[in-house]
């Protein structure tokens, strides 16, 4: 049973729990929050987010991501293009976790959001426990997609020496950025309690 079915309201700020009220703006007990029985827009806005996120994935793997600078030559480097300098630097663990944080993780994201939404819209018969193990993953693996960035920015700072070498970010740093940050409020604004109002909980259970 649904705590909805049940006459109960959690409060999407403290998480407290509360009776189901008819009032047209209930309040939480604890904290005075309004009571919504699902996050109102909750798929509208997700997929809003999860369009533009998809939209600014193009450049930030085309453009490029950061220019290394050494005795005032260097070369515009995107996310692929630096995998492969790795690779061939003999780098290959580097290379396979920036290939990982940047390329695999915001795909999976971007593919099992919208996954969760089109199954949530359609009442696709998936499994709901599956859909919400994709969920959890999605949200804890999100943070982890900021590696890249949180390594540009170091380098970015500590490495300015003038002519002699020097890292600029580039335009696909901030439109990578974005794809992230755009993922995890995506996440965010999806409300995994949908998933178990367009779920058939007596199959669930056999």
């Amino acid at each position: 049973m649904r705590a909805i079915d049940a006459g109960i309201w959690v409060c999407g700020e403290c998480h407290q729990l509360n009776p189901a009220s008819q009032e047209q703006s209930p309040r939480c007990s604890r904290c005075s929050a309004v009571l919504h029985a699902r996050r109102p827009n909750s798929i509208r806005r997700t997929w809003a987010l999860l369009i533009t996120a998809m939209i600014l994935y193009i450049p930030a793997n085309l453009l490029p991501i950061m220019t290394v600078s050494v005795f005032g030559k260097g070369a515009p480097a995107t996310i692929m293009s630096g995998v492969v300098s790795l690779l061939q630097l003999g780098m290959t663990p580097i290379a396979l976790v920036v290939f990982v944080a940047s390329i695999v993780v915001p795909t999976f994201k971007l593919v099992g959001i919208a996954l969760l939404l089109y199954s949530v819209q359609r009442h696709q018969p998936m499994s709901a426990r599956q859909r919400i193990i994709m969920y959890r993953f999605i949200e804890w693996v999100g943070r982890w997609s900021m590696l890249d960035i949180f390594v540009i920015a170091i380098l970015v700072a500590l490495v300015n020496f003038g002519s002699l070498a020097r890292i600029e970010a580039n335009l696909g740093a901030a439109a990578f950025a974005s794809v992230v940050v755009l993922t995890m409020l995506a996440a965010v604004t999806f409300d995994p309690r949908l998933i178990w109002d367009n779920t058939n909980l007596d199959n669930e259970n056999e």
